[in-house]
């Protein structure tokens, strides 16, 4: 299965870095499992933060009442896109 990624945030708001980041981590994490990541700025719709993978919502700052922290992003991709993956020291308790 072909798994594709959305950052879409506010320009506005100056989340272009934040966003680039977070695809950078993604991809280097997940770099045999997904295939794409795009970063799509919403013009139309001030404060976006929102993170899909195959149109399932993985991460939105409103619902979710703030920015993921990239531990929980990655542990929420894999359970999405490769559940039996393990993430090294991220896994750890």
């Amino acid at each position: 299965m072909k798994f594709s990624i959305i950052i879409e945030y506010c320009p506005g708001c100056r989340w272009l870095l934040r966003s680039s980041w977070m695809a950078q981590e993604i991809l280097t994490t997940f770099e045999n499992e997904i295939d794409e990541v795009t970063l799509k700025p919403r013009k139309d719709k001030s404060g976006v933060f929102q993170i899909a993978c195959n149109h399932e919502l993985i991460w939105c700052r409103k619902r979710d009442k703030g920015f993921p922290d990239i531990k929980e992003l990655k542990q929420k991709i894999r359970d999405y896109v490769s559940p039996e993956k393990g993430l090294g020291h991220i896994d750890q308790k």
